[in-house]
């Protein structure tokens, strides 16, 4: 089967077909975007269209939770308003969401520190919360670091030693240390399982709002818990543990090794990238350097300072 091009046309065509009332917005292709591709729609929405992705369950996910968590939330979230149901014209699934203004931080930085931190760990903390039964269930990407032990090799093989260097032992040494912790003990918590640099949006410096959540799951919130180095800036995590109170050593230990996972993961797509390799990311090869320093740099000796 011949791929479709999603354009503009296409994009207007289906809502005309299923929302008109939405089908004369301005319209712009945003930049990013491999499983979804996103689209302003006016000036507060955006179209979220399947491309390379081809499970429904992502937005079906998004479509059934979101509107439930977004107004416990203290940050700005993607909020489903419109479904967009696959047709003759297009097989898969695309849904009108609302807008989250700011810069995609792999396109943007954070410069208070501090202010992000807090940001985050209030983020997470209200997102942390007990979920229902019916909650979706981990699909891989919040699993214990043993049991990804296999995508961690997969990916420190891949990445060019000498962008590792002489760090090379210590990464090992840091996910061995997240494989040996004590698994989670507690109740599975709302987690949004994909927190990286593409999937929270910045303005004046600090974080603004957080996006894609098609790998939502309910499990150990040690996965989020990653963003600490993955997301901020030297320095700090350990304000940002001291913020989010509820973390103990074991999963303490866990997200800094799934944040080695997750830094050689963007170096590895940024390397993609450099070599014209579809899906890959230049630019996030630097940012994932960068957080691999963080995670082999900033060992947080204590939880409460």
């Amino acid at each position: 089967m011949t791929e479709i091009e999603i354009t503009a046309g296409l994009i207007r065509d289906l809502l005309r077909d299923q929302h008109p009332d939405l089908a004369e917005l301005p319209l712009r292709e945003v930049e990013g975007g491999w499983g979804n591709q996103m689209w302003r729609l006016g000036e507060e929405l955006a179209v979220r269209i399947q491309r390379m992705d081809t499970d429904p369950d992502h937005q079906l996910k998004e479509r059934r939770w979101l509107p439930m968590l977004a107004p416990r939330l203290p940050l700005p979230i993607p909020v489903p308003v419109r479904s967009g149901a696959p047709s003759e014209r297009f097989s898969k699934m695309w849904t009108v969401m609302t807008w989250v203004p700011g810069l995609p931080l792999d396109h943007g930085s954070i410069t208070r520190g501090e202010h992000a931190a807090d940001t985050l760990a209030a983020f997470l903390r209200a997102l942390h919360v007990p979920a229902p039964a019916d909650a979706p269930v981990d699909t891989g990407r919040g699993a214990h670091p043993k049991d990804c032990t296999n995508g961690f090799d997969q990916f420190f093989d891949s990445v060019d030693a000498d962008a590792i260097g002489s760090d090379a032992a210590d990464v090992r040494a840091v996910w061995d240390d997240a494989v040996a912790a004590p698994a989670w003990e507690g109740p599975p918590v709302w987690v949004h399982g994909d927190l990286h640099p593409a999937n929270v949006v910045v303005a004046d410096g600090t974080l603004a709002g957080v996006v894609d959540f098609g790998d939502l799951f309910a499990g150990d919130p040690a996965s989020d818990l990653a963003a600490a180095w993955v997301l901020l800036p030297p320095g700090a995590a350990a304000h940002f543990f001291t913020a989010y109170t509820d973390a103990d050593e074991a999963t303490v230990r866990r997200a800094r090794g799934l944040a080695a996972l997750k830094s050689l993961f963007l170096m590895l797509m940024g390397q993609n990238g450099d070599r014209g390799l579809p899906g890959g990311k230049p630019a996030w090869g630097p940012a994932g350097r960068m957080a691999l320093d963080r995670v082999l740099n900033e060992r947080l000796t204590r939880l409460h300072e």
